[in-house]
């Protein structure tokens, strides 16, 4: 099974070298036997096509639910029936002037479980596995769910949403990293974009359904249907081959890289991912020196070789860019926002429906471009896009006639397409790629919290910024649109078309040579993971089948030589 067989060890003492060479292949016959069997006893039911298939629906259904759930509390703000039962959130003259922050507090406390939920992460991630967290995060999600549906008070209203939160987080934070790890590198990008495209169906559908006559409990209570098929779904799934290889079940490990490849697990192309994963493992604890299984936070703030506080950073801005990009504004408040373009209550809500069907609709492009185009590309796309869309936004709003109100209206349509073409799937997909597999966990936790803390941010602070600075807070959103620009374009390195071990490899380059991994990334003669060469570059000689090997001294950088 070429570089995961033993090599035996051959003494030079006269006659008993044949003897004990014979019995050596003698034994490494017999064990390779052995790990043959186990791989093939922890097959999984599905392989290839169909599993592959079965993991993108079960993450997609996470992620329709993720969506649902954001998008049903802005459709029910306005709802007479919801405003019946809690007036806190009316907002006129007539009422008083907290309301505003009232209803801005009921939609935003939902930031605020899912940051506690994805922060729980850093501790129990690589404990209980990609499968069991998500089948966790689903049970609290419906507790949740059913204490929203129950609620007759505005603070059991709280309570349930943070709560649900909870459940969201820790889903958010790991699905993700679980879809990306058993995807090939061909197709990644596209598959988990399908995860972005759920998101906004999820959001699309929980708008026409609660702009129904339905009473506003039945909407919310769509979340526990959700909930129980991704549980019922993951319940049939593999674990992840990465999360399997880092605790040592080397055997499941290979026979899940099998089945995602359709492939004997003799075959060279598992083998090299095998062999790959197995040598990323063994670098990082190498080098980051650490005991266990477990994952010390410190290891975050190192660098080196494996440049581990660059990449988990990189992670953590990109999903806080996701959120002050302002979608939120548009998600959360979309039948306000057309509310205050003078349009009816009942007519606002169509509208807002109809804006988050064009929303879906635009997050299927992105589908087709991710791994065409690249990941740098669309964002920097999207970013430009929303730039332009956010001033004009403001202008138009400056101006305020009947005949601006209708463009302002376009125009939110217009912001959506782009964020959805270059930021929808993008912050989820882009972390659990540039990230090493000894960090995945907490660095996708951070991450996911930096989404929650900064989506929090924007939605408590968009209603009162609405009535107080009025169309001034496109300008906001446009300035920071803008800043997102050269950020992307100086300091985030393109992980398309790569595997998720080759972007170690790439750091390491980066990091021996002295130069930036952006220029790395884009160069074509980075060696895969798994080959001689990767292992020269990541300093590690490989050992035998037991995984064993030796770590070199760090080469010197072209910095350190100067």
């Amino acid at each position: 099974m070429s570089r995961t067989s033993f090599s035996p060890h051959v003494s030079d003492d006269g006659a008993s070298t044949t003897s004990r060479k014979s019995k050596n292949e003698a034994t490494v016959a017999v064990d390779s036997s052995e790990f043959d069997a186990e791989v093939a006893a922890a097959a999984p039911l599905l392989s290839g096509t169909a599993l592959t298939v079965a993991i993108a629906c079960v993450a997609g259904t996470g992620f329709t639910l993720f969506g649902y759930d954001q998008g049903v509390m802005s459709a029910l703000l306005t709802a007479k029936q919801f405003e019946n039962v809690f007036p806190q959130v009316i907002v006129n003259d007539s009422q008083p002037s907290n309301h505003a922050t009232l209803q801005s507090f009921v939609v935003a406390v939902y930031e605020i479980g899912c940051l506690i939920g994805a922060l729980s992460n850093l501790w129990i991630g690589d404990w209980l596995g990609r499968r069991k967290t998500i089948v966790l995060g689903g049970i609290i999600m419906i507790i949740g769910a059913i204490l929203q549906t129950t609620s007759f008070s505005y603070a059991q209203m709280v309570v349930a949403r943070i709560i649900t939160g909870l459940g969201n987080g820790l889903n958010t934070s790991t699905v993700p990293s679980y879809h990306a790890e058993c995807s090939p590198a061909a197709r990644r990008g596209s598959l988990i974009m399908i995860e972005g495209s759920l998101i906004t169906f999820g959001i699309m559908i929980s708008f026409w359904i609660s702009g129904s006559s339905a009473q506003w409990r039945v909407p919310i209570a769509l979340q526990i249907v959700l909930a129980i098929v991704m549980i019922a779904g993951i319940s049939f799934l593999p674990e992840s081959p990465r999360w399997l290889a880092k605790h040592g079940r080397n055997a499941e490990a290979l026979a899940v890289i099998s089945a995602l490849d359709g492939k004997p697990h003799t075959d060279p192309g598992v083998q090299q991912t095998y062999h790959g994963i197995r040598e990323a493992i063994a670098a990082e604890s190498h080098a980051n020196r650490s005991s266990g299984d477990a994952t010390p936070l410190r290891e975050l703030f190192t660098n080196g070789r494996s440049q581990n506080f660059r990449r988990a950073f990189l992670g953590v801005v990109v999903q806080c860019f996701q959120q002050i990009t302002g979608i939120n504004l548009i998600t959360y408040y979309a039948t306000l926002l057309f509310e205050r373009l003078g349009i009816d209550d009942v007519k606002a809500r169509i509208i807002a429906a109809a804006n988050g069907t064009e929303y879906f609709l635009a997050s299927l492009i992105a589908i087709a471009l991710i791994d065409r185009v690249g990941r740098r590309p669309l964002m920097l796309f999207g970013a430009v896009g929303q730039t332009i869309t956010m001033v004009l936004l403001a202008v138009l709003g400056s101006i305020d006639s009947s005949g601006t109100q209708v463009a302002s209206a376009v125009l939110l349509f217009v912001f959506n397409s782009f964020f959805a073409i270059g930021w929808l799937g993008m912050t989820w997909l882009y972390p659990a790629e540039i990230v090493g597999l000894r960090i995945r966990a907490p660095a996708n936790a951070f991450s996911t919290a930096s989404n929650w803390t900064f989506n929090f941010m924007v939605v408590m602070v968009t209603g009162p910024s609405f009535n107080n600075i009025s169309w001034g807070t496109y300008i906001v959103f446009a300035a920071l649109n803008a800043f997102i620009i050269p950020v992307v374009y100086f300091f985030f390195p393109e992980t398309a078309g790569r595997s998720l071990e080759d972007m170690d490899v790439v750091f390491a380059l980066a990091y021996n040579e002295g130069v930036s991994p952006v220029g790395v990334s884009l160069r074509k003669d980075v060696p895969p993971a798994g080959s001689a060469e990767a292992d020269e570059i990541l300093g590690i000689t490989a050992g035998g089948r037991d995984g064993s090997l030796r770590e070199e001294p760090p080469a010197q950088t072209q910095s350190e030589k100067a």
